[in-house]
């Protein structure tokens, strides 16, 4: 109905229709949507089949496990994944972290990430000899790394290609969504997952609440995944 309205705007505008018609359709309401789409995630078992996949010794292998593993085990949106650098990654409390991240509304959070996560990073730091800058970069059909980082799109056609190869049908928002599932069902406090998760309620959540981020028991610690 948006796009209708619109096209009935810029109809009028060139003259092709009355501007008392086009105002008559920018009043046609929409039909009202009740409830909230599921949407899709992931069980352990998957999460764990689809992150084995990534075991390859290549560049393109270590880097998707980098990918996969930062979107199921720290919940980030593609956006974020995609503009995330090397300095992102760095020590608080004991714990590595992914400090400082910018999300919708341009709020700033500090994820806590898994071991796992971590080790990831490390392999693929260590073998594309990446020192500064976008943590991932494209990759080509030579299994070199490139100087470009990678976009939003990029991740997606990632996730999609490995989703297919364990015949299942995912986003990268879907893995998002795994994290939040996966840590709520391993007992995570549904205050910290807001949190890892940057929502737009979360400075709500805190002032009315008053939770403070628990760094010694985050909810990636909760998914129950054996990588």
């Amino acid at each position: 109905m948006s796009a209708i309205r619109r096209l009935a705007g810029e109809a009028a505008d060139n003259g092709f229709i009355e501007t008392d018609v086009a105002a008559a359709i920018g009043r046609v309401k929409g039909v009202k949507r009740l409830g909230t789409r599921t949407g899709n995630w992931l069980t352990v078992e998957q999460a764990e089949q689809m992150l084995a996949l990534t075991a390859g010794d290549s560049l393109r292998a270590k880097r998707d496990r980098v990918l996969l593993c930062l979107l199921i085990g720290c919940g980030l949106r593609r956006e974020e994944l995609s503009e995330l650098t090397i300095d992102h990654v760095n020590q608080r409390d004991g714990r590595w972290m992914l400090v400082d991240l910018v999300g919708k509304g341009n709020r700033l959070r500090t994820v806590p990430m898994p071991a796992w996560c971590k080790d990831s990073i490390d392999r693929w730091i260590g073998a594309s000899g990446i020192t500064d800058g976008r943590l991932l970069r494209q990759v080509n059909k030579g299994d070199r790394v490139t100087g470009k980082g990678m976009s939003p799109q990029s991740v997606f056609d990632v996730v999609v290609r490995y989703g297919a190869k364990i015949g299942f049908s995912i986003a990268p928002h879907d893995l998002r969504r795994s994290f939040a599932k996966l840590a709520h069902k391993g007992k995570a406090s549904v205050e910290q997952i807001q949190m890892s998760l940057g929502h737009s309620s979360i400075q709500t959540t805190e002032k009315y609440l008053g939770f403070e981020q628990d760094l010694a028991d985050a909810p990636c610690d909760h998914l129950g995944l054996r990588v």
